[in-house]
This record gives C-alpha cells, sequence and structure tokens, in this order.
C-alpha cells in the first residue's frame, strides 16, 4: 500500500505543470538550540540532580543536532530508505503549512486500536547497541535500564487504574531490535469487546500522551523542568503521528514521534533523548542520544 501510494505520487508530480505550491513545506520558525557534549551532560547532573532532591522520580533529556544535506538530497528517497533499512519501525514522511516537513522511524507505538477491537500500546525504554553477535536472547542490562522500563510500564499501568480498568494483558518486558539498537519492552492489549470502555482509545491517548517514555514521570513536575533547563523547542519531537480510520473507521494506529528529523532548506535538524535515573551516566547518555540520532540520520550519509 505504502509502495503504491508513493508511486502515485511521485507519478502525480512530475504531471503536474506548475509544482510551486507542492514544494516542501518549512517551519516558520528559526532552527533550535543545539546541545554540545558539556551542556549535555551538564542538563544529565541537572536531572539527576533533581531526582535525587525528590523534585521528579525521572526525567527524559533531550537534544537536537544540525546537520547538512547532502547534495540532491531527495526526501522521497530518503523515505524510501529508511522503509528499507527499518521495516518493523513506522516511518514517515509529513510537510505541512506552519509545520514543516518531518521524516522519521519510530519504533513506539502510543495508542493503537485494531480491526478486531483489540487496544494495544506499549512500555519501551533502555537502550543499547546492536553490536556484531548480539542477540535479544544474548543482551544483559544494568539496573538502571531496567528501571527505567518498569517506570514507563507502571506509568501505563497507572493511566488504566485511573479508569478502573483491571482487563488487561500484560507481556514482558522482553528485548527488542530497533534498527541498530535494542530496547526493553512490554505489550499491553485490551480486548475492547470485553470491557465496558467503549472510547478507550481516546481516554488512553489523553492519559497517556506525554508518555513517561518522552517526559517522566511524575509527569507535570518532569514537563516543568524540562521547559526550564532543557533549552529548546522539541517542536514535534516526542509527540504523535500516525493513520486514523485507516483501513476502515474506527481503526487507528498512533506513534511516538522518535528518530525523527525536521527538514530545512540545506540541513536537517534531528533529536534524540534519554531517560534519566538516579543511576545515569552523563557521558553514557550522551553516547545513547548519538547512537539514536544514527537512526534517522544514516539517510543523511553521503
Amino acid at each position: 500500500m505504502a509502495d503504491f501510494r508513493l508511486a502515485e505520487l511521485r507519478e502525480f508530480l512530475q504531471a503536474t505543470p506548475d509544482t510551486t505550491s507542492l514544494r516542501w513545506h518549512q517551519s516558520p520558525q528559526p532552527a533550535p538550540a543545539t546541545a554540545s557534549f558539556a551542556e549535555y551532560t551538564a542538563l544529565v547532573r541537572r536531572g539527576v540532580a533533581a531526582i535525587e532532591q525528590g523534585t521528579v522520580q525521572k526525567v527524559v533529556s533531550s537534544r537536537a543536532a544540525r546537520q547538512l544535506l547532502p547534495p540532491d538530497f531527495d526526501a522521497l528517497l530518503a523515505f524510501e530508505e529508511l522503509q528499507v533499512r527499518y521495516p518493523q519501525a513506522f516511518v514517515s514522511l509529513v510537510s505541512a503549512p506552519g509545520a514543516g516537513t518531518w521524516l522519521g522511524a519510530t519504533p513506539e507505538v502510543l495508542a493503537e486500536v485494531t480491526a478486531e477491537g483489540t487496544f494495544r500500546t506499549m512500555a519501551l525504554a533502555a537502550t543499547q547497541p546492536l553490536t556484531p553477535g548480539l542477540t535479544p536472547q544474548k543482551a544483559i542490562w544494568r539496573q538502571k535500564e531496567i528501571e527505567e522500563q518498569a517506570l514507563v510500564a507502571r506509568y501505563i499501568v497507572s493511566c488504566f487504574k485511573q479508569l478502573r480498568l483491571r482487563e488487561y494483558d500484560e507481556i514482558g518486558p522482553r528485548t527488542v531490535v530497533a534498527g541498530e539498537l535494542l530496547h526493553l519492552r512490554t505489550d499491553f492489549a485490551v480486548h475492547l469487546r470485553q470491557v465496558p470502555f467503549p472510547s478507550l482509545g481516546t481516554d488512553m491517548l489523553r492519559l497517556l500522551h506525554p508518555t513517561s517514555a518522552v517526559g517522566g514521570m511524575p509527569r507535570q513536575a518532569a514537563l516543568d523542568f524540562l521547559h526550564q533547563y532543557e533549552g529548546y523547542d522539541r517542536a514535534y519531537y516526542s509527540g504523535f503521528l500516525g493513520p486514523v480510520n485507516l483501513p476502515q473507521a474506527g481503526v487507528a494506529r498512533l506513534f511516538v514521534n522518535l528518530r525523527c528529523m525536521q527538514l530545512r532548506p540545506t540541513e536537517a535538524i534531528l533529536y534524540a533523548g534519554t531517560g534519566l535515573t538516579i543511576d545515569s551516566d552523563p557521558e553514557r547518555e550522551w553516547e545513547e542520544t548519538e547512537l539514536k540520532l544514527q537512526t534517522a540520520g544514516a539517510v543523511l550519509e553521503g
């Protein structure tokens, strides 16, 4: 389906005499500030200090990075390359007035309602590189990463509790592959035809976003910390996107906008974040953002 629609789009662009109005949109906002190694590790230390002081239980710091676009960069070709590189991810290319143009490959489902009447979400956190010879079965996780993922899973359970919902399936955590990275993931499912919650998808979306995987816990305290100290506007990074009412009414699959970049006239703005706990090491958190930047950034290599 995606390949067919992409071919249709290419034919439409080639057949349209005046494509002035079809150029990729550019955000009217200035490019965000980028953090150096020293600035980001200082942010991590500040986040760990806030956790030690009890201000937050967890906070997800992030940063932006700028990279020049290669000569003759083609957004549609980059989209196709991401599809090939990451067949299990949700690969998107979005261009809209006021929002600009965004390209990404995210592994994280925020909220899904299937045609069979099942609601699904996931707790995805903790990161390590997928090195040669390493398989999910052989992965070893540090206590910091196990706790980071457990906090996200507990956050989802707390959302179910707010709705007084007890009938859900929970599977995990287990190690999964996302591109060149490994993560810990717990899957949650609710069979909507067996519970009296017809609007569960909408209710959970309202409660989940922004999840503790992109903000922190408690939610408002973590968001206040990020607003004060992170030092840049995330724009649509860590928001959500995906098909709604497709292929039929009531079916939706929304993803957290991770592993993404904002395309500008001569450069791309890439984004990456890391979940901080009391055991976070600033240098390792920087290295984790470097790994995550490489996911979407791979299509910018000349």
